[in-house]
């Protein structure tokens, strides 16, 4: 038998499906929150820390986390930041225009494996969208938690996401809402500093606490060396990968790390798996 023929075939993609956006909500400057109903109910059911592959037709395909309620099964949500030609289409898309959707993919946080525990929620600048998911699920059931922290930094005050519904989750019961920022500027009242400051605001139970991380690279080894001063195990320890991922099924090796691919390995790992590789660069 010839080597090719004993080489077992890579799983096919999932097919591509239509979309019709709904609304796109400018966020900041440079990030836009796209509402889209996807025409097959599959493509609507993901778990949070999941993401898709969206295709604007004629411009090319990109991987965007799911950023919306996982139980409003029938729209999808996605907090894009304008970077490029792909999302820049995505962002300038009407009402009414269709893209092309694949997925879900990867794997997701571990919400339900939580239960019993407080929830810590640690982000840096668009990494607070891939976690909203988490946050709804977890306030959709909230008795099944203990506290939920949140604690979200940004450069600036105009680089805060989903400031509204900051401002509500932090007014209910057993939840820590903390926002930072790199420069306030004369109008801002809220902390000054990078997210790691706000730990000194926060008590953390060790053994009865899961942590999830999603940020830059920098932000989130900052972020696990304070959670590791303050007893956390690794086991515990929860970060998003989201990095160079492009095919999202491990065709084309944009995203390895180590002998991971981020995109179908991931791109939600425990900090058990990543500690050899987080420190690691160009792998």
């Amino acid at each position: 038998m010839s080597a090719i023929a004993e080489t077992a075939a890579p799983p096919m993609p999932p097919r591509m499906i239509t979309a019709r956006v709904v609304s796109v909500v400018k966020e900041t400057h440079d990030t836009f929150t796209l509402t889209v109903e996807p025409e097959s109910p599959e493509c609507a059911n993901f778990s949070p820390g999941q993401f898709s592959m969206l295709y604007v037709y004629g411009v090319g395909e990109l991987p965007i986390s799911i950023s919306g309620d996982p139980h409003d099964t029938g729209r999808l949500v996605y907090t894009v930041r304008s970077v490029g030609k792909a999302t820049n289409a995505l962002v300038n898309t009407k009402p009414g225009q269709s893209i092309g959707i694949r997925g879900p993919f990867g794997t997701s946080w571990p919400v339900d494996e939580a239960r019993g525990n407080d929830v810590l929620i640690v982000a840096g600048g668009i990494g607070l969208a891939p976690l909203r998911p988490a946050i709804y699920r977890i306030l959709r059931n909230r008795d099944d938690y203990v506290r939920l922290i949140v604690l979200y930094g940004a450069r600036s005050p105009k680089d805060l996401l989903y400031r509204k519904q900051l401002s509500e989750w932090g007014r209910l019961p057993d939840t820590q809402v903390l926002s930072t920022v790199d420069y306030g500027g004369v109008n801002w009242r809220g902390y000054v500093g990078v997210v790691t400051t706000l730990f000194r605001y926060v008590r953390l139970h060790p053994g009865r606490t899961t942590a999830l991380i999603c940020g830059p690279e920098i932000m989130m080894r900052y972020v696990i060396r304070e959670l590791e001063k303050r007893g956390l195990p690794d086991s515990d320890i929860h970060l998003s990968m989201e990095r160079n991922m492009k095919c999202a099924v491990g065709f084309c090796g944009h995203c390895q790390l180590g002998p991971y691919f981020v995109c179908k390995d991931g791109p939600i790992f425990s900090y058990t798996k990543m500690r050899p590789w987080l420190d690691k660069h160009e792998l």
